[in-house]
């Protein structure tokens, strides 16, 4: 061959030339497009209302999770404004003996409890976090009405214009304010889960800005819950006992349509997530393949199990998990064997599974010790409702002329709420973020860590104010009188502050947890899942109490908590829970340095 050939012939003819530029335009062309697509729309799967991929700059973000806030603050204003003095309306209005609506609370209160359940099972199963908001929140406000109808039941029934229907008002009174009543824990704790976590999808979790974001959203959201509460339990409670019950259920009422008014009209703004098919069915099939494959071995390569083909999650609505070490036993549900195959060539959806399936399995499992040591946190915190009410009451409530009511201590768990969860977004997140390098400064773990020490330290104060009061009571010679001790019901503060810090630390982590680390399709029933975390802590506090009198009142000893509490040891029952929040807190350490984060791709 002749060398000169090589140098006389181009190594591209003009025409393969344009070929090869005109590809290498397009290929310019098509990643320029990705990359704007990329920066144009969210990249979480979020679409907007109608349908197609959400916008970054027209949809979510602020304007959209700021209108689902005002809407919790004004249905948790509603909701609280009912709970805070229901006893009252029972025994009041409807004559009740103090056992029958202590119990007719206590059934309601766990029906409240169990509501969210529901909801969060239906927004991530077929409905939609949107939908389920819109028909719940109509539940709501229909009981909400019934409500204020039972209100009026005495006034409309009497006098020459009566209407014919009342045969019996005291009857229809009380059936009309209990429906109403049931209906308002539907419509409230179905809904409850589906907003927070409507309003935290308003961020999108691949972009980092709007992930930092995320954080902010639930502190805000707890601080607005807390001002309504606040409200509620003075302004609307005053209103119902000096106004009457009629004004009372109308203001509730109001604030309901006010903020169902307010989140409806942003709904060109919302993204959207899609709902993805029943989660029970997702685990049971995972369960059922795994145990079918028990006797097979698993691969050495964790790439040859199967997942969808494609970016997108064979789940609607959900990003792929990437495969985890740990809870192997679950892995056999995503081996490919000839078995899982239907006659159709279609795969039995029974007999395999996909790696993002069998991660969200692993996800719920990891989390649920870390939901577990929060359950005594819970019951501690309803120690403010029993127990510190119970201490207040036998101390000296007088200051000058003006007296203090015991329960109305609380509102300063509800002040240090206020006043803590701006002092948190905006001083203790910069100064955490300057050690660890972390946009939100710390971790939700770490923060539920912090929360379970400050709850330590609120029974630590609530046993030595009572060690005080007890010593006060021995020297004035008061033990065996039911009396108030002259000790300062002020003392007091310091125990309600430090639960409020608790509650800013670990509350607010401990909904940020569920909702980072659940998988996308199972957000709602998780946070759900995270609000029957105050339901057992009750549950669990009633079970201590009613323990201690078995263990503590023998041989005529009166026991720790007496009806005399001048007789008894409340400060033992409280070091004893400070004990208990000491072992737990070292049980969540244990937990939270052993949890494997999720990780989406």
């Amino acid at each position: 061959m002749d060398s000169s050939y090589q140098h006389d012939k181009p190594l591209l003819d003009e025409e393969n030339s344009s070929q090869w530029m005109t590809l290498a335009l397009k290929a310019i062309c098509v990643f320029y497009l990705e990359m704007q697509n990329t920066l144009e729309y969210t990249g979480d799967g979020s679409v907007c209302i109608r349908g197609h991929p959400a916008l970054r700059k027209h949809t979510g973000n602020w304007k959209g999770s700021s209108l689902a806030i005002v809407f919790s603050f004004c249905s948790y204003l509603a909701f609280t404004s009912i709970v805070k003095n229901l006893v009252s309306y029972l025994t009041k209005v409807l004559h009740e003996t103090n056992v029958a609506a202590a119990r007719d609370v206590a059934t309601w209160s766990g029906t409240s409890y169990l509501a969210p359940l529901v909801g969060a099972f239906l927004a991530d199963s077929y409905l939609g976090k949107y939908c389920t908001i819109l028909i719940f929140c109509t539940i709501f406000i229909i009981g909400l009405m019934m409500l204020l109808l039972s209100a009026a039941v005495p006034l409309i029934s009497t006098g020459p214009h009566s209407w014919i229907i009342w045969t019996d008002p005291v009857s229809s009174q009380n059936i009309i304010f209990f429906v109403g009543l049931y209906m308002v824990a539907l419509g409230y704790g179905a809904q409850c889960p589906c907003i927070s976590s409507f309003g935290a999808d308003q961020f999108d979790d691949t972009d980092e800005n709007e992930r930092t974001k995320k954080s902010s959203f639930f502190n805000w959201t707890y601080f607005v819950a807390n001002a309504g509460s606040l409200i509620s339990g003075t302004v609307i409670v005053w209103v119902q006992d000096h106004k009457g019950w009629i004004w009372g259920f109308t203001i509730s009422a109001l604030f309901v349509y006010l903020g169902f008014g307010t989140f409806i009209f942003g709904s060109s703004m919302y993204r959207f997530q899609k709902p993805g098919g029943s989660p029970l069915a997702r685990i049971c099939q995972v369960v059922v393949a795994a145990i079918h494959k028990r006797d097979k071995d698993l691969p050495c390569d964790s790439s040859v199990l199967y997942e969808f083909l494609g970016q997108s999650s064979a789940i609607e609505g959900s990003r792929k998990l990437e495969h985890t070490t740990g809870l192997k036993f679950f892995d056999r549900a995503a081996m490919v064997t000839p078995s899982d195959f239907e006659s159709d060539g279609l795969l039995n959806t029974w007999k395999i599974c996909t790696v993002t399936q069998v991660e969200e399995l692993k996800i719920l499992i990891r989390m649920f010790p870390v939901w577990a040591t929060m359950i005594l946190f819970a019951a501690v915190l309803d120690n403010m409702f029993s127990t510190f009410i119970e201490q207040g009451m036998v101390m000296e409530k007088h200051i000058g002329s003006f007296e203090i009511p015991a329960a109305s201590f609380q509102s300063i768990d509800v002040i240090a709420v206020l006043i803590l969860v701006p002092v948190y977004e905006r001083v203790l997140v910069p100064v955490f973020r300057k050690f660890t390098g972390r946009a939100n400064g710390i971790t939700p773990l770490q923060r539920m860590g912090i929360g379970l020490f400050f709850s330590m330290l609120s029974m630590v104060s609530a046993a030595l104010v009572e060690s005080n009061r007890l010593r006060i009571a021995q020297d004035e010679g008061l033990v065996h009188r039911k009396v108030a001790v002259p000790m300062s019901i002020l003392w007091q503060g310091p125990q309600y502050f430090l639960i409020g810090v608790g509650e800013v630390f670990s509350n607010i982590g401990l909904t940020e947890f569920f909702y980072q680390e659940s998988p996308d399709a199972m957000r709602s029933l998780c946070l759900a899942f995270s609000l029957a975390n105050v339901s057992a802590g009750s549950y669990l506090s009633s079970f201590i109490v009613s323990l201690v009198p078995v263990f503590t009142a023998r041989e005529g000893s009166p026991g720790w908590i007496p009806d005399n509490l001048n007789e008894g040891h409340l400060d033992r029952f409280f070091w004893m829970m400070a004990g208990l929040c000491f072992l737990n807190m070292l049980a969540f350490v244990f937990c939270a340095m052993r949890y494997k984060c999720k990780k989406a791709s």
